[in-house]
């Protein structure tokens, strides 16, 4: 190993290195290090001006370094967009002949919100960009890969698990879902790829220096605290208006930031006025001149409100980054050239021999958190069901699914719940199945449907106390790197987007109508949602294969979990509780049927309200909760 980490300083000349998001930041860094090494390189991102300034960097240095490397730049390209992709790594094979080494660098911040109030379309375009974009740039290239190559994805230490613990990341619920099944879905290609002679890992840096976590992310996540907590003068709205256009103005010139700062408290008088009472008429003793006064002094007195609240936010990210570095080792975030450094070490034919299908946790952070994960659900007394209103959600159709929804809602009619209501996500005609019960077909990955459903629950019988959604499992057996686009949208659809979307709709309506616009009003919610995840895999013999691609998606939901519940507690004061179970277990017993319903009966009639647990492995305990495999 020590020799080959001595090799010559052109160790990649004969490489082709394809790099995502290699425009600015991190990804332009590694671009330097692997320029410096000799190889070809291939970057790509949305905007063509940074591309531009990025090829005469690595132009410049393969001149100084003597390399015959080249470098190819394709701008306008999104990681998630699969025509850009395909095109992308044509052209590439075209030009190049082949991919050594791909680097999956690309990552946006997402929306830096509590869930509640992050748009469904921000949470599937952060998933996309992430998640989507590093498969599918990953099986594209592997068209133009031979033996030998490799494929280097990062992801972040937020959503990596430790013992019973899982590392929750408040503010970022799809940036969590989408780099937990990253972390996994590398170590599934790892396992796939064996053959090919392809080695697979990822990496997980610890916080780095770079404006996305000093200029979006700190920044953001501090205007969600004021936002939520709340700042004198301002209510959350007007928190919320004055960060988005405010945050741009640190740091710029005092005649810039006093303008812009004019220009949001104008907006805000606005709307104040909009929606008030208009003012009195002027009577002998008001004159015009006095009238004008008065506005003027709101409008400064709203200015330096503005000021002030900006100030806050700047405050509160210098907090958020300084107790961030204590709890790392030498208080120090990663450079962007460390993280280079890395990414070139792992590129190195035996580092990536020994370390093929790891997540390199390079860290360096300390992060406590609660532990969280359990193996069993206490029995609690179930007539606190009892005139419950309870809406199970699914997309799956399989038998056992259907049988164990319909098994579910007998047994919680005959406990005595006001309501259950099932949803389910098929082709309309599938209803049959719960003809006995309340039910509807829709598209549970339509945000106006689903909004609409709820609502008419909500209105109908008065309250939603709890929600169940059982995503049902996916066909282990196949590859994914056989995956067609339009089949693994359908997975990260039924597993990430639907999920999310419900859990965040079941939310919204177990609150007060205007807990969004005030959110100290989710101190008031109250309710239990529970999410029945893909099991492990069942049968006498199970490949490491079979469990690593099990894992892609349970992997999303630990972290989203994890998250969920942060927020839901800790920032909003929350009584709501989301709770996860993962059927199945690594002897490959095939889970009970009935166990599962007594757990999911237990969690929705409060057992672990008062506990930390939130994520239940509920087959890896007692044995007589097992169904032996015949």
């Amino acid at each position: 190993m020590a020799e080959s980490l001595k090799s010559p300083a052109l160790k990649f000349s004969d490489k082709i290195v394809v790099i995502t998001g290699s425009g600015t930041g991190i990804g332009q860094a590694i671009a330097k290090k692997f320029a410096e090494s000799g190889a070809s390189i291939v970057i790509m991102g949305r905007r063509k001006e940074p591309l531009d300034q990025t090829t005469e960097i690595l132009n410049d240095i393969m001149k100084k370094v003597g390399s015959s490397g080249t470098v190819r730049s394709f701008s306008g390209v999104d990681v998630s967009d699969e025509r850009g992709i395909n095109e992308m790594f044509s052209n590439i094979k075209q030009e190049f002949g082949k991919v050594d080494i791909i680097v999956n660098n690309a990552g946006v911040s997402g929306p830096v919100k509590t869930f509640t109030n992050a748009s469904f379309q921000d949470f599937k375009d952060c998933v996309a960009i992430h998640l989507t974009g590093t498969f599918w740039t990953s099986i594209q290239g592997l068209k133009a890969m031979d033996k030998g190559s490799k494929i280097i994805t990062i992801a972040t230490f937020f959503t990596e698990e430790n013992k019973y613990e899982q590392r929750p990341y408040r503010f970022r619920t799809p940036y969590t879902a989408a780099q937990g099944a990253k972390n996994r879905l590398a170590e599934a290609l790892a396992w796939e790829l064996v053959e090919r002679g392809i080695k697979s890992v990822a990496t997980n840096p610890g916080p780095v220096h770079s404006d996305r976590i000093y200029k979006t992310v700190y920044p953001k996540a501090a205007a969600e605290f004021l936002r939520i907590g709340g700042y004198p003068g301002l209510d959350s709205t007007e928190v919320e208006l004055s960060a988005t256009n405010g945050l741009d103005l640190l740091g710029e010139s005092q005649e810039v930031f006093s303008k812009g700062i004019m220009k949001i408290a104008q907006q805000i008088s606005n709307s104040r006025s909009s929606i008030s009472s208009p003012p009195p008429p002027l009577t002998t003793t008001t004159s015009p001149t006095a009238v004008a006064d008065n506005l003027t002094t709101d409008q400064d007195g709203l200015n330096k409100t503005i000021e002030g609240m900006l100030m806050k936010i700047q405050e509160i990210a210098e907090k958020i980054q300084n107790n961030t570095s204590k709890m790392i080792v030498d208080n120090e975030f990663l450079s962007q050239e460390e993280v280079a450094d890395m990414v070139l070490t792992l590129s190195d034919d035996t580092i990536s021999k020994l370390i093929n299908g790891r997540i390199i946790p390079n860290d360096r952070v300390f992060y406590p958190v609660k532990p969280i994960v359990g193996t069993s659900i206490d029995n609690t007394n179930l007539e606190n069901l009892k005139e419950k209103v309870v809406i199970i959600t699914t997309t799956s159709s399989k038998e056992k699914d259907v049988q164990q929804i319909i098994n579910l809602a007998n047994k919680l009619n005959e406990i005595g719940v006001k309501q259950v209501i099932i949803l389910s996500k098929n082709d309309g005609d599938d209803t049959q199945f719960y003809k006995d019960f309340h039910s509807h077909s829709l598209d549970l990955a339509d945000e106006e449907k689903v909004k609409k459903i709820f609502n008419t629950a909500k209105t109908k019988f008065g309250s939603i106390d709890a929600v169940i959604h059982i995503t049902g499992e996916y066909d282990y057996n196949r590859s994914l790197s056989s995956l067609s686009r339009e089949e693994w949208d359908r997975l990260v659809e039924n597993f990430i987007h639907i999920p999310g979307l419900i859990t965040r709709e079941a939310v919204k309506f177990m609150s007060p109508a205007d807990a969004i616009q005030k959110p100290s009003q989710f101190k008031d919610s109250k309710g239990i949602i529970v999410i029945l995840g893909p099991d492990s895999p069942s049968g006498k013999k199970i490949s490491g294969l079979s469990r690593a691609r099990s894992e892609v998606f349970r992997g999303a939901l630990r972290p989203y979990t994890a998250t969920v519940n942060q927020e839901l507690s800790d920032v909003l004061g929350s009584k709501i509780k989301l709770n996860l179970i993962l059927a199945g277990n690594i002897e490959g017993i095939e889970s009970n049927m009935d166990n599962v319903i007594t757990s999911v009966l237990n969690l929705i009639a409060g057992s672990s309200l008062n506990k930390n647990e939130s994520i239940f492995y509920i087959d890896e305990g007692k044995k007589e909760n097992r169904k032996k495999e015949k």
